[in-house]
This record gives C-alpha cells, structure tokens and sequence, in this order.
C-alpha cells in the first residue's frame, strides 16, 4: 500500500527579500508537489520560487523546479518533483520593497 502525508512547512509567515522554509526529511517519498498560497494582498512586484534539495538539510542547491509567486489574495503556485534524495524545502526571491504572506504545504507519496 501507497503511504502519503501532508506537510505544512510555513504558516501565516509573511516572505520579503531572499525566504525558505525550514528543510523537510522526505527520503521515505518519491515524489511530492509543494504549494504555496498567498494568504492576503501580495505588497509590490511578483516574485519567485523554487525548489531546493540537499544532502544533509544544511547545504541546499535548486532541483529545477520554480513558479511565479502568486500575484493576488488566495492565489496558489505550485510545483511537482521526484527523484530529489532525502531533504527538500521551498525557497524565494521577492524584489525590493514586495512582501507576501504564505502558506506552505508539501505532498507527498511513496
């Protein structure tokens, strides 16, 4: 039988600048979909974000996958991966003087 879990990585954190959320152990996955939603207004121009592994959850390159930051209240980005190892987090990028307030969840599935 498949497992699955749900995963929140960050609630009600409002991102500016450079933002991730905290690492996530996943190794038992194959694969998983992260979603972001903004929680209310994002505040000046649109930013990014994007998916990170890493070998240990202290040392973290981009795995490829990456989605637009969501322009209005309620919009949702998201992203599929597979084949990442064991640790995975979301990160971002938000031009000067932008904020957006998020809500991260991951998915995933043996």
């Amino acid at each position: 039988m498949r497992m699955s879990n749900c995963a929140t990585m960050a609630r009600n954190e409002t991102w500016s600048g450079r933002a991730a959320t905290e690492p996530y152990e996943a190794g038992w996955a194959s694969e998983a979909v992260i979603f972001l939603r903004a929680l209310g207004e994002p505040v000046g121009g649109q930013g990014r974000a994007w998916v990170e592994i890493s070998p240990d959850g202290m040392h973290w390159v981009p795995e490829g996958a990456e989605f637009p930051l969501p322009a209005a209240k309620d919009g949702i980005g998201h992203a599929r991966v597979t084949n990442f190892g064991c640790w995975l987090r979301l990160a971002a990028e938000l031009p000067d003087g932008a904020e957006i307030t998020v809500l991260v969840t991951m998915h995933l599935k043996s």
